[in-house]
């Protein structure tokens, strides 16, 4: 069937803020969607929150609303725009549940508006636990033996039903496996069970018996209209059941299956998405499979493009998103053609003829108290993928694009004696980030594959590759030389260079230069979805010993852009957006090749840039691209200012190898983060930084700080994400910072020199991005942070343009911006931090690179500044941009005074993580970054703009209800006055006893609670912990007192992050939370589209331009 003539307009719901479990892959496919639909000839209306990702670039769809994706919301969206769909498959499970929310609401039958991609019947069949029970029944297949609860007393007489403990812990309508878990005695099942019926939406948990120790596979499959079902690409776990499967190394194609039990599964998963009415779409469906007696179990289904399916789309070459979009207007899988061979449909299921591997990436660092055992909650920040033509080549490769010390197989220190043997196998019985690491070391110790199986519940074929990957290892450690040979079948196996020297104890650049005078280099071959079979067209490549190459020689000159990797907290969406707007943007003149190894992001889709190598971003693999580009033709340099961190460190050794660093220079990068470099660009500029010193011994930090005074700010040398940040109040505190450091992986001061400085207390931080050309500078925007100097600037509320900064203040940030990026040298992007303090503007630190702010500010201004830095980088001026029409004539430095208001807020992770008690982590924020994503809100004023970003990031300020409030003692006068004007709302006022005694001395009613560690009261009265669990309070005010978690403190902002309430830690987010719920009382939100607010700012421009130019006449 054509495309349907009814459908002239669609809805698209995103999937919001980057959250564990729900990532840039939706962005991924989101932005699939709406570039397929957009081609259709379709107009595309799409809602997200998320200003970092591409799919919110005005570009991508005909109105991009970047608002909360809330009923009410969507709602005034579809009453506006009058859709004739809704298409909700592509925004994970936030779309999801928006949709059904919509259906319940009655919004989409009131507006006669048509749910595309899966029906309301076929999402809830999928979702909910009793519903998809019953349906893989119907299919003659087996779910495992399950009771549905809805209240605690149930739980526990559905664990007796079942048979006993251990039971597995499922809650319906939630991603990531959020709630979930597995209770092995009454006090898991309390805890888990409590929190699960917490996330679920519709208050319910599915306990099921306990399938621990199968093994788990995943099918990804694809469905018309006309019943055409094409399986895209079997998943299989190497963890078995019981580490949820983003937390798991998984592999493609499945490789321990006999033929058999593959195509019962196959039979299965098709009989499955017909019976559930998954007719225009993907879904995904997971398996277990009892490795003794081989019997089958469903555990679930996704009906929506899935997290999976960004990867089996990366691994297949086959655009699972595209072609579900396609398959939503009408189309059958027969009349799609497969872009990368141009000669088959898409009803040609994928061929592998090589094998991928995916590995998570974790941030239990960044949460120090967090329980680091993995389980059936998704807790990993990120993944990186690789293709290789065997399992342990693809293996390799993918834990070297972790980019994250100790992540890698090594050979290093003595081999472990048979009691660090059998410590290590007691460890591995346990899921952990380190699992893997730690088994490859006891097969170093001589573990057998039996006893490691039975430590792990690995399957043997698996243990068999990493016993096959010592045995490579000996034989190059005991080779006599590094022959030929030798180097040839450690490189198939995917040992790196560093590998091999540390085998051998030469070092890595010696490897490398017995390696090419052997002539050993990588070749590159295609993803062509056939295994060859027929021509691709796609040049989307991966490296391997093998034997030719597949890069076709080229004429045009070529630019190769470094992306960023796998996502982690301080290094996320933000940098892949920077990336691909450079692709986008360099694609007229040069030929683009993107590097990356990232399967959720938008820059590895395989038509995003001209060429895509699948690769890790390390020095050598980097340059054997390099190498391979310059020999298929001319390359005018490498772009590594974008993508991070990651890329950034490679820029010395890049450049030292010969390698053209486009924009920026290595020297200028480094004169930015050496801190006696930058320091002498400070003073030639005479702009003042906080007092500071460097240390490169515990003693010497003592001493710097000494004389500094405290409190300090201290931090490693080249961090992205404030990672090892913290501010330290007094001599104990530094002591405690320098034992933790020195206890990581490779000490404090492995990267450089400890930066110790000044902590400005109650300074207002400023953020700049700002393009630079050598001469001319544009100031991007000019960004005031909402919480005071301390917290990082990826997790503080920031509000664009600044709403207390003068134009003055503004007109002295840009002149000393300039300076800055004069001094350092930069072309291109530069980021610079300040600190306002009694009218001394103090500069904290400056980036020379893309920064996380970039999308944000290019969203809010309507100035697209990574195109343009990318323009910078490959020779291009501010004046020649300007006279293209890429910038406007006058930068951030004008303000407009009718311009809307963008507030960024964060969201941040903290409850996916708890301690081994299950308490969720300390929930306050300090110098070292840890959120995941951010919202923007968007609206004419600050309260509005505010509160809705609040809508975007927990679902919004309550109206009304019981406050609770206790503050340190140095913030009790400032609460005075936003706690009155909340009394005067009508909140209920409850505090703890000295804060309390404050607010009613002001005329402020409230009544005194008591603290957890004053217990109960002689009449049962309950401590505030308790109340909050039990959901009388409605929003808490905390503000910490000094540095560490104090037990009262920390006990407040647990249980309020478990209970889902509002949290405010700072006193100026109070003050702000009191405009935005004075915003929300004077009615709902209005919506406006990103392209509305643009129009209206050209619009204007030109009213004053003409103004100006009659009053020019007249004169």
């Amino acid at each position: 069937m054509p495309l349907r003539p009814d459908i002239r307009s669609v809805v698209v719901i995103g999937s919001g803020p980057i959250v564990i479990g729900q990532a840039c892959e939706f962005d991924y496919s989101g932005t699939q969607a709406c570039r397929v639909l957009r081609a259709e000839g379709i107009r595309v209306i799409l809602v997200n929150s998320n200003p970092a990702t591409i799919m919110t670039d005005p570009d991508m769809a005909d109105a991009t609303y970047v608002e909360p994706i809330t009923t009410e919301v969507l709602a005034a969206v579809i009453a506006k725009e009058r859709p004739d769909a809704l298409l909700p498959t592509l925004g994970g499970q936030t779309a999801l549940n928006a949709a059904m929310g919509l259906v319940e609401a009655g919004v989409l039958e009131r507006y006669d508006v048509e749910l595309i991609g899966a029906s309301a019947g076929a999402i809830n069949a999928g979702e909910d636990r009793d519903e998809f029970k019953s349906v893989v029944e119907r299919c003659g297949a087996e779910v495992a033996r399950s009771i549905i609860a809805r209240t605690m007393v149930e739980c526990h007489e559905a664990v007796e039903s079942l048979g006993g403990y251990p039971v597995v812990v499922r809650p319906s309508f939630t991603m990531g496996g959020l709630g979930s878990g597995i209770a092995f005695d009454e006090e898991d099942l309390t805890r888990i069970c409590g929190q699960g019926l917490a996330a679920s939406r519709t208050t319910e948990v599915l306990l099921e018996e306990s399938i621990l120790g199968w093994k788990e596979y995943e099918l990804e499959l694809m469905r018309d209209k006309a019943d055409n079902v094409v399986v895209v690409c079997s998943i299989e776990n190497v963890d078995p059941v019981g580490v949820h499967t983003g937390d798991s190394i998984t592999v493609a194609p499945a490789l321990t299956l006999t033929d058999r039990e593959m195509q019962r599964l196959r039979d299965i998963g098709i009989a499955v998405i017909r019976e559930v009415g998954v007719d225009t779409g993907g879904c995904n469906i997971q398996f277990a499979v009892d490795p003794v007696t081989g019997r089958i179990i469903v555990i679930e289904m996704n009906p929506r493009v899935s997290r999976s399916s960004a990867l089996a789309s990366k691994a297949t070459g086959f655009p699972i998103a595209k072609i579900a979009a396609r398959l939503a207007v009408g189309y059958t899988l027969d009349e799609i053609p497969n872009d990368i061979t141009g000669s088959t449909p898409a009803s040609f299921e994928p061929t592998l003829d090589y094998v991928v591997v995916k590995v998570p990436r974790f941030a239990f660092e960044k949460f120090r108290s967090a329980d680091p055992t993995l389980t059936t909650t998704m807790k990993s920040v990120g993944e990186a993928m690789a293709i290789g033509r065997s399992f342990t080549e693809a293996l390799q490769k993918a834990m070297r694009s972790i980019d994250k010390k100790g992540a890698v197989l090594h050979w290093d220190g003595p081999r472990p004696d048979a009691a660090a043997t059998a410590a290590l196998l007691e460890s591995i019985r346990m899921p952990s980030e380190r699992r893997l690491v730690d088994l490859q070391q006891a097969v170093r110790g001589g573990a057998t594959v039996e006893r490691l199986h039975e430590a792990t519940g690995i399957d043997p074929w698996f243990l068999d590759q990493m016993v096959l990957l010592q045995e490579v290892a000996e034989e190059v450690a005991g080779a006599p030389a590094l022959s030929a040979q030798v180097l040839a079948r450690a490189k198939r196996h995917g040992f790196s260079d560093r590998q091999v020297g540390d085998l051998r104890g030469i070092g890595e650049d010696t490897v490398r230069e017995i390696r090419h005078a052997y002539g050993l280099r990588p070749v590159y071959k295609t993803v062509d979805t056939c295994a060859a079979e027929f021509a691709a067209r796609t040049p989307y490549h991966y490296s391997s010993y093998d034997m030719e190459t597949e890069v076709a020689p080229r004429e045009r000159e070529a630019v190769i852009i470094l992306g960023s990797g796998p996502n982690r907290i301080g290094q996320g969406i933000e940098f892949d957006y920077s990336c691909v707007h450079a692709a986008l943007a360099l694609a007229e003149r040069y030929e683009t090749v993107m590097v990356n190894c990232n399967p959720e992001t938008v820059s590895t889709d395989y038509d995003v840039s001209d060429r895509l190598y699948f690769e890790p971003l390390t020095f050598e693999d980097v340059m054997e691209v390099y190498e391979a580009e310059s020999a298929a033709g001319p390359v005018a340099g490498m772009i590594v200012q974008l993508g991070g961190q990651t890329p950034l460190s490679l820029a010395a050794r890049l450049t030292a190898a010969g390698v053209p660093v486009l924009g920026t220079s290595p020297e200028a990068i480094n004169a930015a983060e050496d801190r006696q470099a930058f320091g002498v660009v400070l003073e030639s500029a005479g702009l003042p930084a906080p007092a500071h010193g460097t240390a490169r011994s515990d003693e010497q930090a003592v001493a710097v700080a000494g004389r500094i005074g405290f409190p300090v700010l201290v931090r490693p040398s080249y961090v992205l994400g404030g990672r090892g940040m913290e501010i330290v109040y007094d001599a104990d505190g530094l002591t405690d910072y320098l034992r933790r450091a020195g206890a990581q992986p490779a000490g404090a001061y492995a990267d450089g020199p400890l930066l110790i400085d000044r902590f400005l207390d109650d300074a207002v931080e400023i953020d700049v991005d700002a393009l630079y050309d050598g001469s001319e500078l544009f100031l991007g925007g000019v960004m005031e942070h909402i919480e005071e100097a301390g917290i990082h600037s990826g997790d503080s509320a920031c509000v664009l343009p600044p709403m207390s900064l003068s134009d003055a203040e503004i007109a002295r940030i840009r002149r000393s911006t300039r300076a800055i990026a004069d001094g350092v040298g930069v072309r291109g992007l530069i980021n610079i931090q300040f600190a306002l303090m009694s009218d001394t503007l103090y500069v904290i630190e400056a980036n020379p690179r893309a920064s996380r702010t970039v999308p944000f500010v290019s969203k809010a201004t309507g100035v697209q500044l990574a195109k343009a830095a990318a323009l910078l980088m490959a020779g291009q001026s501010i004046a020649s941009l300007r006279a293209a029409g890429l910038l406007p004539q006058e930068d951030a430095a004008v303000t407009d005074p009718y311009d809307p208001i963008a507030v960024k807020e964060a969201v941040l992770p903290f409850r996916r993580f708890r301690t081994p008690t299950g308490r969720i982590v300390d929930t306050v924020l300090g110098p070292e970054m840890r959120s995941t994503g951010e919202v923007m809100g968007y609206d004419v004023d600050f309260p509005r703009a505010f509160a809705k970003s609040q809508a975007g990031a927990y679902g919004g300020l309550p109206g009304e209800g019981t406050l609770f409030v206790s503050v340190a003692d140095r913030d009790k006068r400032a609460v005075i006055l936003p706690v009155a004007r909340l009394a005067e709302l009508g909140f209920t006022i409850l505090a703890t006893t000295g804060t309390a005694q404050v607010l009613r001395r002001n005329g402020i009613p409230a009544t005194g609670v008591r603290k957890v560690s004053e217990g109960r009261g002689a009449h049962g009265e309950q401590t505030i912990v308790e109340l909050i669990e039990s959901g009388a309070i409605d929003m808490v005010v905390n503000t910490p007192r000094g540095q560490g978690a104090r037990a009262d403190g920390y006990s407040i902002r647990a249980a309020t992050t478990s209970a889902e309430r509002p949290i405010i830690t700072t006193v100026q987010e109070l003050q702000a939370a009191v405009q935005a719920l004075e915003a929300q009382l004077r009615g709902p939100f209005g919506v406006r589209s990103l392209q509305e607010h643009d129009a209206e700012r050209v619009s204007r421009l030109r009213r004053a331009v003409e103004g100006a130019a009659t009053q020019r006449a007249r004169a």
